[in-house]
């Protein structure tokens, strides 16, 4: 584990525009942290999604590893876990977040081979003693990675979920945030 902080990382002294007195000056990373010189698109799915628009999510994600785009998530829904699995099966970037501190996180045996080829980074504003997910780490690390990201996309925003009102807070941001054209709510 290494700490990488706002003075090394132009990406880390960016996110006060969008998280103000909340963005994290310094942060926790196993992997590359180079992948950071790059841009990345941030993916959000709430977890109750109709079956079409899972199909054209996980079709969007393969275009955009084979495109060998760097895509950040917690990865947490059980939708973005599967697009988290169909990244892993390529080469491109991946930046990983969990909710939690990497400190004494166990890693899952997939991430082993994307670590090793310098492709994988994964990414914490969270300290030691955040060893636990929670409802408002989540949130907190939600925020982290739209902030970080140079876009968001959200293929879907389930009606009175948390995730549609996250998209109202990110328009407020003026930072582009995408959805399929035939999905709920639409968004700008």
């Amino acid at each position: 584990m290494v700490t990488l902080d706002s003075n090394n990382y132009a990406c880390l002294a960016s996110m006060d525009q969008y998280l103000g007195d909340q963005a994290p000056h310094t942060v926790n990373a196993l992997g590359n942290p180079e992948i950071l010189s790059k841009k990345s698109l941030a993916l959000f799915c709430s977890n109750k999604c109709p079956g079409k628009i899972i199909i054209q999510t996980y079709d969007f994600v393969r275009e955009l590893r084979d495109l060998g785009a760097t895509i950040i998530s917690g990865f947490h829904s059980a939708i973005e876990r599967e697009c988290c699995a169909i990244l892993l099966r390529g080469s491109q970037p991946i930046i990983y977040c969990p909710a939690r501190s990497v400190d004494g996180m166990t890693l899952k045996p997939e991430f082993k081979k994307p670590l090793d080829e310098g492709r994988l980074l994964i990414l914490s504003p969270f300290h030691k003693k955040h060893r636990r997910i929670s409802a408002d780490l989540a949130d907190r690390r939600n925020h982290f990675v739209a902030a970080l990201a140079a876009a968001v996309v959200v293929p879907y925003a389930a009606p009175g979920s948390k995730t549609e009102k996250f998209c109202s807070e990110l328009r407020a941001w003026n930072k582009g945030v995408y959805t399929f054209s035939d999905s709920s709510p639409e968004l700008p």
